[in-house]
């Protein structure tokens, strides 16, 4: 691929991560619609690695409490604080998507349905749940009263979302809203759940690629780092911001028409 085209993709994937219109299906899209070359193992590693740096930067302070908090508690015997609990909750809201993760992979099933009409359907299907569970008209809990009952419900969404089309993120907030969570607190539990799920995927395509022949470009590599990294942070900060005055129906409305594209194309 030419750097256009990797800087093209370096920036859907920055935009893409964190909203919930699948980073997934606007990567498999340019080779399944324009033809592109796949981007090889080392390609996806930088991306990843891109916007792992940019969620990791955005909730510097949250992360340091939850590690610190966690920690003392876990190991030291400090007392059970909120962040404390939110540092369990990111671990068993992980394990399923991890576990789920690790046997598609081994069995190459994510490879089959990385397809268009797999896309499309999931795309259109998870897209209207998603504006149905927007219109609920108790979004009123805040991410302190989150229980360990809500947190496994959103984990077992997460975990679908290796699913190309689905949307890690729009799965999870979906969860999140049905569950009766304000916007921003399932957007903000959505977003601190990817740490350890990207840095998993990172892991796995790092694996694959010391095993593989692939060659690496290092000035690509820093440039998809580079440029994932900047726009998934501006992407968080302006979701975060906006989210509870413009909902989530813009995100409803664009899946809905994209799947109805894809579906075009797969009729003509």
């Amino acid at each position: 691929m030419d750097s256009l085209q990797l800087f093209i993709l370096a920036l859907v994937q920055g935009l893409t991560e964190f909203l919930p219109i699948s980073s997934s299906a606007h990567l498999v899209l340019p080779s399944q619609i324009l033809g592109w070359a796949d981007q090889g193992l080392a390609f996806d590693v930088a991306v990843h690695l891109g916007t792992l740096s940019a969620v990791l930067l955005y909730f510097r302070n949250d992360l340091m409490q939850i590690i610190r908090d966690w920690t003392l508690n876990t190991v030291g015997r400090g007392p059970k604080t909120l962040h404390s609990r939110q540092g369990w909750f990111l671990i068993w809201a992980t394990i399923p998507a991890v576990v789920f993760g690790g046997l598609v992979s081994v069995t190459g099933f994510d490879e089959m349905m990385r397809t268009t009409a797999v896309i499309a359907a999931t795309t259109l299907i998870f897209g209207t749940l998603l504006g149905f569970a927007d219109k609920r008209k108790n979004l009123t809990q805040p991410l302190e009263e989150l229980t360990l009952k809500q947190v496994i419900i959103i984990g077992l969404a997460q975990a679908i979302a290796i699913i190309p089309g689905t949307s890690r993120s729009g799965i999870t907030i979906t969860a999140g809203l049905f569950l009766g969570l304000t916007r921003e607190a399932a957007a903000r539990f959505s977003f601190l759940m990817s740490i350890p799920v990207i840095c998993a995927a990172c892991l796995l395509v790092l694996l694959k690629l010391v095993t593989g022949t692939d060659p690496v470009h290092w000035g690509e590599l820093g440039m998809g780092i580079v440029v994932s990294g900047i726009s998934a942070y501006l992407c968080i900060h302006y979701f975060l911001a906006f989210i509870n005055r413009i909902g989530m129906m813009p995100f409803v409305i664009y899946r809905l028409l994209l799947g109805l594209v894809l579906v075009g194309m797969l009729c003509l």
